[in-house]
This record gives C-alpha cells, structure tokens and sequence, in this order.
C-alpha cells in the first residue's frame, strides 16, 4: 500500500528570505495595529499563524497576500491589490476577518499593545 509523503513544511527549516520576510511583516502588523489602534487577538498562536502566511506569500508572491482566503489565482489577485494586506475590507471598513488587526471592543481583542516575537512566532505549528 502506498502512503502518502509528508507535506512539505517551509517552517521546519526556514532559510534567510524566509526569515527576513516573516521579520518585515512582524513589524509591519505591530505597525500597522498601532497606527490604526487595533489589537492584535488575545491567542497569539492566531497572530503568528497569520504574520507566517503574510511572511510566505510575501516571498512567494512579491506581496503580502491574505492568508486566510482560498484564490483560484494568486498572482492575478495581488495584482488587483483587493486582498494585499491590509486589505480593502480592513483598509475601509476596520474590518479584519484574519483576526490580525482586531477592534479593541472586539471580544477577542488583546487588552495589551499589539506585540509578537520572531522566536514566538518560530516556536508555533
């Protein structure tokens, strides 16, 4: 019987662009929440599973695409810009369905200022 391999897990041994990537937006969200007064959410498994998508498509991409939607094509849609990070809906609206950047009412909002390590967001599946 065949078994199926093992994916492939970018994160298990990152090289230098990786790394760089996922530092930039790292900073990038803890500058983003604190110029737009959002909280990054109370579970900061959430925040660094979605600054390691940003940090992947970044490098993949060329953009930091939201890594919490499905695309069909991705590289047609970080042309189109719509869900480049901070995407339209956040952008306009304060609206960020990846639960990165939360409005401090949110029930899920962190009390704290927004702030994530790199060795955190590393230690994290």
């Amino acid at each position: 019987m065949l078994h199926p391999a093992e994916p492939y897990d970018i994160w298990a041994n990152p090289d230098e662009k990786l790394l760089k990537n996922l530092e930039a937006m790292r900073k990038f969200s803890i500058k983003y929440a604190a110029n737009t007064k959002t909280k990054f959410c109370i579970d900061p498994e959430v925040t660094a599973c979605v600054i390691k998508g940003l940090a992947v498509h970044k490098m993949e991409l060329g953009a930091p695409l939201c890594p919490c939607r499905h695309y069909d094509d991705p590289a047609a849609e970080v042309k189109d810009g719509f869900w480049n990070c901070p995407c339209e809906p956040m952008r306009k609206e304060g609206e960020c369905h990846c639960m990165l950047f939360l409005q401090p009412e949110n029930d899920f909002a962190d009390a704290g200022e927004p702030d994530i390590t790199s060795e955190f967001i590393l230690s994290t599946k």
